[in-house]
């Protein structure tokens, strides 16, 4: 297991004021539907738009994991692609997998037969990435999620939401809408050697994300 944030590029909001979201936006988010990737910010993204972000994101992680145009990169939950969208343009081969059928109605074109709903099939991964993912699960769907990326991907990078002050949790509760097994770094790194997890990991937090109250 390696801590390593593979995000480092990706550009970040100066601060996030938590407090308006409610079990309201949360149970409409849970869809991860239209309210969660387009709706007002409440609810999610507030308007999930390509914009090219995920760019520099992409040739960080080529480099890192020395991928190659024989590789392939598999990320779960790609939601409209746009992060494989920058692999491809990259010349590396991409598979998605994406339960929303929204998310898939409105994926990058260049991704869109590259992209499955389920994962039913074990697909051979150079890099699996999953972001968002392994935390909204409860602790034993977490663990069984881990233990298929491991036995999957050659390489992994996954986040995990973290805290280590009440305080930072209850802000980072407040603010996310689909988080379940929330962990202190040590927990998370139990859990990791429990399950025979060996990819690099990163965590996401209320300090991570600039949260503060309003």
């Amino acid at each position: 297991m390696r801590e390593f944030n593979a995000l480092k590029s990706y550009p970040q909001a100066i601060e996030r004021i938590v407090g308006h979201r409610h079990i309201h936006h949360r149970i409409f988010a849970s869809y991860r539907g239209w309210h969660f990737f387009d709706h007002v910010r409440d609810y999610g993204y507030g308007g999930l738009i390509y914009d090219g972000r995920w760019k520099p994101v992409a040739q960080d992680m080529i480099v890192e994991y020395k991928l190659t145009a024989d590789s392939t990169v598999v990320q779960l939950n790609c939601e409209k692609g746009y992060l494989l969208h920058e692999f491809k343009e990259l010349g590396i081969k991409v598979n998605g997998i994406e339960p929303s059928a929204y998310a898939r109605r409105h994926l990058h074109p260049t991704v869109r037969e590259h992209v499955t709903p389920d994962w039913v099939r074990q697909i051979p991964a150079d890099l699996l990435i999953a972001l968002g993912v392994v935390y909204t699960l409860n602790l034993p769907d977490a663990m069984a999620l881990l233990r298929k990326i491991e036995s999957a991907a050659f390489r992994a990078f996954i986040t995990l939401a973290s805290y280590e002050t009440e305080d930072d949790l209850s802000l980072f509760l407040q603010w996310s809408l689909l988080a379940t097994t929330v962990l202190r770094k040590d927990e998370w790194l139990e859990v990791m050697q429990h399950v025979g997890y060996s990819g690099d990991y990163s965590f996401v937090n209320a300090n991570t994300l600039y949260l503060r109250e309003p």
